[in-house]
């Protein structure tokens, strides 16, 4: 038997040791999170999104990743400060980590494997390349805030490209579906 995400030791921004065990249950959104990507501005629908859908047993995880172009460079403090003055960031936040490459986190390694592919990459893997970069190909994550849900049962059941916003239809569409919220 594989280890459950739910086992896999992480820490959290304020650098507790923990896993996600507290969250088992509930529907969740883990995304890797940057603070000077273009895709940033995510926060904002992020935190709404969190904050419209918690109350039905929705969390979304960030987990802070330098993988892209150091465009995450601060330390722990940095990013929490970063989130909480600029988008009231309320959602749980966790140590920086790898999410990509030789030291990817295991919990990555784990999202990846089980969900090699993302919804709707195409156009995020051609502005990536309009600006001369060579995105990664799959299973690994291709940028900054990829999205990957996770049931109430643990298992991994969408995973959707980093220009997918908090208020897409699909999006919304695989959450409410998971939460037993479709009509």
């Amino acid at each position: 038997m594989s280890q459950s995400l739910y086992d896999i030791p992480l820490k959290s921004i304020e650098g507790s040791s923990l896993t996600l065990e507290p969250f088992k249950g509930k529907v969740l959104l883990v995304v890797n999170v940057a603070s000077k990507c273009g895709l940033t501005p995510q926060y904002e629908g992020l935190e709404a999104l969190y904050e419209e859908k918690r109350a039905q047993g929705f969390e979304v995880l960030g987990f802070p990743a330098n993988d892209f172009r150091g465009q995450e460079p601060g330390s722990d403090e940095e990013i929490q400060a970063f989130c909480s003055l600029n988008y009231k960031v309320q959602f749980p936040l966790f140590a920086k980590i790898a999410v990509t490459g030789a030291e990817q986190h295991p919990l990555y390694s784990a999202l990846t494997a089980a969900c090699p592919t993302a919804t709707g990459d195409g156009p995020m893997r051609e502005r990536l390349k309009g600006y001369g970069i060579e995105p990664e190909a799959p299973p690994a994550v291709q940028w900054n805030f990829e999205k990957f849900l996770i049931s109430r049962e643990g298992r991994v059941v969408g995973r959707f490209a980093p220009d997918i916003a908090a208020d897409d239809p699909g999006l919304r569409r695989a959450i409410d579906a998971q939460l037993n919220l479709t009509p």
